[in-house]
C-alpha cells in the first residue's frame, strides 16, 4: 500500500479505519501539539497459541518496588511547594485519589496531575525557594549530565539562568548539607535576589519548576542507596528498615531463570511458595492450584527447549535505572543462594545474574527518548522490540508486562496483542481495559494459573 505524504480529513479517517476496531487516545504534555495522539491497537490475543519468542516488561512496579520511592519523592515536591515540608499535621497524597494518576505515566504527567490538583494550596514563595534549592544540588551533586543540563535550561526558560553564575550560587555548590542551617540562610539571600524574577506565572513553568524539585529528592534518595544507605533511608521513608525501597516483585527471579532456560526441570522447588503467595493474596486455594505443578514443570522444560529473548523498558533515565536494577539483581543473587536447586545449577546462575546487563537483550530508558514520548506512547517498547531484533510480523509471539493503565496501553500501542496487567496496591484502581489479562497475584498467578499464556498442547510437543 501507498501511503500519501498528506491527507485531508475524509482520506485521514479512511486510512485510520483500516488499521483496526480499538484506538488508544494518548495525552500529550501540555506544552505538546497536538494535545492527543491515536493509536490503533492489534486485537487482544489470551494465548500464544504460536509459541513464544520474547518478553517486554516494565522496571518500576513489574520488575521492582520502586513505585514507594517515587511517591516519597512526588509527595516530598508536593509538601515543598505548598510550605508544608515539615508540617506533620498534613497526612500526604491520597492513595485513592492521587496514586491512579502519579503512577505508570511520564514524570511530567504525574506532576501536571499535582500541580493541578494542589494548585490553590501552592505558596509561590515556598515554591521558589525549592526550585533555586533544587538547581543547587543538581549542579553540585547530581551525577547524570543530563539532570544537570536540564535544570540549566530551566533557570534560563524561567528567567533567572544568571543564577548559576553567582558566586553565592557556586559556593553553596560545594557545602556538605543544604538543609544545614547557614545553607538555608545562604538559599533564601538567593530567592531575595533572584524570586521576583523567576517566572511562575504560567502553568508549564509551574510544572518545569516542580519537575526539577521532584527529581532533587529522588536522585538525592537514589544517591544514598547507591552508598550503601537503603536501611537508613527506608527507617526514613517507611518507619522501619525491613522494608526495602528497592527489591525484585514476587517470582521475577524465577521468572527470568525460567525463560531463558537456565532452570529446566528444576523449577519446580518454587511451587509450594507460590502457592502460598496466591492463596494469601486471594488468587486462588491449594486445592485449586495442585495440578498446576505438572504444568510448572512442563514449562521448565518447554523453555529449556526454547529459550527467549527479554528487554525491560522503564520510563526512568539510565542513571536511575541503572542503580535500581544494579541493587535488583544484587537481591535476587541473594534469593538464589536460597533456592532449593543444585549447588551445580546455582552457580550458573549466580554466573549469569551477575550484572543486569548481561542478562536483558533489550535495555531501554527514557534516556533512549524524550520526556514527550514516554508510556503511553508506544515508543520505549517498540525500541525494545528492534534491540531484540523481532519483526512486526511476529509481534503475536510476545507477552508484555506492565503493572499500570498507561503501561499496558503502550504495550499494545507497541503491535504487542498479548499483554497482561500485574496490579500492586498503588495501581489496583487503575483502569486495565487496553490488557487482554489482569493478574492481581503478580507473576506466580501468570506461571501457575495461565502457563504463561502458552496452550498446553504447546508445552508438552518436541
Amino acid at each position: 500500500m501507498t501511503l500519501p505524504k498528506f491527507a485531508n480529513r475524509p482520506a485521514a479517517v479512511d486510512l485510520v479505519t483500516r488499521l483496526g476496531e480499538d484506538f488508544a487516545v494518548v495525552q500529550n504534555p501540555s506544552y505538546v501539539y497536538p494535545p492527543y495522539e491515536l493509536y490503533p491497537l492489534p486485537p487482544k490475543r489470551t494465548m500464544l497459541s504460536d509459541g513464544i519468542i520474547g518478553a517486554v516488561m516494565d522496571m518500576d512496579g513489574t520488575t521492582t518496588t520502586t513505585e514507594p520511592l517515587c511517591i516519597h519523592s512526588l509527595e516530598t515536591m508536593v509538601r515543598r511547594i505548598t510550605g508544608r515540608e515539615d508540617d506533620a499535621a498534613w497526612t500526604g497524597l491520597n492513595a485513592e485519589r492521587d496514586y491512579p494518576n502519579i503512577i505508570g505515566n511520564s514524570t511530567t504527567k504525574h506532576v501536571e496531575y499535582l500541580i493541578r490538583a494542589y494548585a490553590k494550596e501552592s505558596v509561590d514563595e515556598a515554591f521558589r525557594f525549592f526550585f533555586i534549592y533544587a538547581a543547587i544540588w543538581t549542579l553540585g551533586r547530581a551525577v547524570d549530565e543530563g539532570r544537570r543540563k536540564e535544570v540549566r535550561n530551566n533557570a534560563v526558560a524561567l528567567g533567572i539562568g544568571g543564577i548559576v553564575n553567582d558566586p553565592r550560587f557556586q559556593e553553596l555548590m560545594n557545602v556538605a548539607s543544604l538543609d544545614a542551617r547557614e545553607a538555608r540562610q545562604g538559599v533564601q539571600a538567593l530567592v531575595r535576589d533572584y524570586g521576583p524574577k523567576l517566572d511562575l506565572a504560567s502553568f508549564s513553568n509551574k510544572v518545569r519548576a516542580a519537575v526539577d524539585i521532584y527529581y532533587q529528592r529522588y536522585h538525592f534518595i537514589l544517591g544514598r542507596i547507591e552508598a550503601g544507605e537503603g536501611d537508613a533511608v527506608a527507617r526514613e521513608v517507611f518507619g522501619a528498615a525491613d522494608k526495602r525501597l528497592i527489591c525484585p516483585m514476587k517470582g521475577i527471579g524465577l521468572f527470568l531463570a525460567m525463560v531463558k532456560g537456565w532452570l529446566g526441570n528444576d523449577v519446580a522447588f518454587c511451587f509450594d511458595d507460590f502457592v502460598a503467595h496466591l492463596v494469601d493474596v486471594g488468587a486462588g486455594t491449594r486445592q485449586e492450584l495442585e495440578p498446576a505443578r505438572g504444568g510448572l514443570t512442563a514449562l521448565g522444560s518447554f523453555f529449556e527447549r526454547n529459550p527467549i529473548r527479554v528487554a525491560i523498558v522503564t520510563s526512568s533515565i539510565s542513571y536511575e535505572a541503572n542503580i535500581v536494577l544494579t541493587e535488583v539483581f544484587r537481591v535476587l543473587a541473594r534469593e538464589i543462594e536460597g533456592w532449593g536447586i543444585p549447588g551445580e545449577r546455582k552457580s550458573f546462575l549466580l554466573d549469569r545474574f551477575a550484572a543486569y546487563r548481561d542478562y536483558y537483550d533489550g535495555f531501554v530508558t527514557a534516556s533512549d527518548s524524550s520526556e514527550i514520548r514516554l508510556k503511553p506512547h508506544r515508543d520505549l517498547y517498540s525500541i525494545a522490540l528492534h534491540q531484540m531484533g523481532i519483526p512486526p510480523d511476529a509481534f503475536h509471539k510476545v507477552i508484555g508486562f506492565e503493572d499500570s493503565e498507561s503501561g499496558v496501553v503502550a504495550i499494545r500501542a507497541a503491535g504487542i496483542p498479548c499483554c497482561c496487567a500485574l496490579p500492586f496496591p498503588e495501581t489496583k484502581g487503575h483502569s486495565f481495559d487496553a490488557a487482554c489479562t489482569v493478574a492481581y497475584g503478580g507473576i506466580p498467578e501468570v506461571i501457575l494459573r495461565h502457563n504463561l499464556f502458552l496452550p498446553v498442547s504447546l508445552l508438552h510437543a518436541h
